[in-house]
């Protein structure tokens, strides 16, 4: 009975190592995301679009508060002249403008956040399924990202793919025709 039980592991044996094993190479490669959104003219063309709007809207605020840093100045200078009552009237009055210029600015920051969130997700959604088409394109096991929010804690060089999916994406961009743009629809007129 042993022997019928070694004869049978021993054929089992000689079976299995006479099959070849089929290995499949996974190609694999990473990006590292950081180097991407710094080198894509998409994500560079979108930041100074909103860097532009920040600079453009807020003069009209920095003048406002030119003007409240003239007027607090110029208080300093008459409170003692014109007396008690008068200067806590204007003391509460410069106190409220101030106010308004901090949410004015607050406001101002966050529609800007807003608006450049929004794009940035589509912006990148767009890289992650150019990425997906990229990878299925070349035959591509797996393609991992690195940078900011790291998914790769080790890679070798010859993996990385960053240079070939930027130009690949600045080429896709370039090649897009430019639309013009159109103007923000304001919240109060949807209202």
């Amino acid at each position: 009975m042993k022997k019928a039980l070694v004869i049978i592991a021993l054929s089992v044996l000689v079976v299995s190592c006479n099959k070849t094993a089929e290995v499949k190479e996974v190609k694999t490669a990473y990006v590292d995301t950081s180097v991407l959104m710094k080198e894509y003219t998409e994500a560079k063309d979108l930041e100074a679009k909103y860097k532009a709007q920040a600079e453009e809207k807020g003069r009209q605020l920095q003048a406002e508060i030119t003007r409240f840093k003239q007027d607090a100045a110029n208080f300093q200078s008459q409170a003692q002249a014109n007396g008690q009552a008068w200067a806590q009237q204007r003391g509460a009055e410069l106190q409220k403008r101030e106010q308004q210029l901090g949410y004015a600015q607050q406001q101002l920051s966050q529609q800007l956040q807003q608006e450049s969130g929004v794009e940035m997700d589509s912006l990148v959604s767009g890289v992650k399924k150019f990425i997906k088409d990229y990878g299925k394109k070349n035959g591509y096991s797996y393609i991992y990202g690195t940078g900011d929010a790291a998914t790769v804690l080790y890679a070798e060089e010859k993996y990385d793919i960053t240079k070939e999916i930027i130009k690949a994406l600045n080429d896709k961009y370039k090649a897009q025709p430019k639309t013009e743009e159109k103007a923000p629809v304001k919240e109060e007129a949807k209202k």
